[in-house]
């Protein structure tokens, strides 16, 4: 990804996910925002954004952060959200196990009160270790921690798939969880 790229995904992040108030956007009650507003208070705030770059970010991210609507009118953000957002997803069966990384600095907090979401709405996870392992190493010394996601949903708590592939859930207690060492 090029610098100029890299460092719009992180803005578009940052607004969509964290701080539309920042550049005074206004999100709908499903994380939505108009392209044409995001230009907009985006070049108010000495941000320059266009319809081909957002198209070309949304198509080329890596993690597949953003969605445009059908029309290419609207731009959210898929999930990580840490204001309220209601993405209108579905509760999905998840499978056998997912996984969490974290880093090692955060191991203690999980050992005694399990997997929160902190800031953010959900608990991330995913499907392979290795996807796990990538996200944690942005944090420090990697972790990864096993979720028995099918005991939990068995037990009554929803799981949702983002659509870029990650599951989302509320929270994990210490007992559906495989910590290591």
């Amino acid at each position: 990804m090029t610098d100029r790229r890299e460092k719009t995904s992180k803005f578009l992040s940052y607004v969509l996910r964290h701080r539309p108030d920042e550049i005074g956007l206004t999100l709908d009650p499903h994380g939505w925002a108009s392209v044409g507003e995001l230009i907009d208070k985006a070049r108010a705030s000495n941000v320059s954004l266009s319809e081909e770059l957002i198209r070309e970010i949304v198509r080329t991210n890596d993690k597949q952060r953003f969605a445009l609507s059908t029309d290419g009118t609207k731009i959210r953000a898929n999930q990580g959200h840490s204001i309220k957002v209601e993405l209108a997803l579905a509760p999905r069966q998840p499978p056998e196990f997912l996984f969490h990384g974290t880093a090692t600095r955060f191991f203690d907090s999980i050992r005694k009160e399990g997997l929160k979401p902190m800031p953010r709405q959900h608990v991330h996870l995913s499907t392979d270790e290795a996807t796990a392992t990538k996200v944690a190493q942005r944090h420090g010394k990697p972790v990864i921690v096993k979720v028995k996601a099918a005991e939990m949903w068995r037990a009554g708590r929803e799981f949702f798939l983002s659509e870029n592939g990650v599951w989302l859930t509320e929270r994990v207690e210490m007992m559906y969880l495989e910590i290591p060492g």
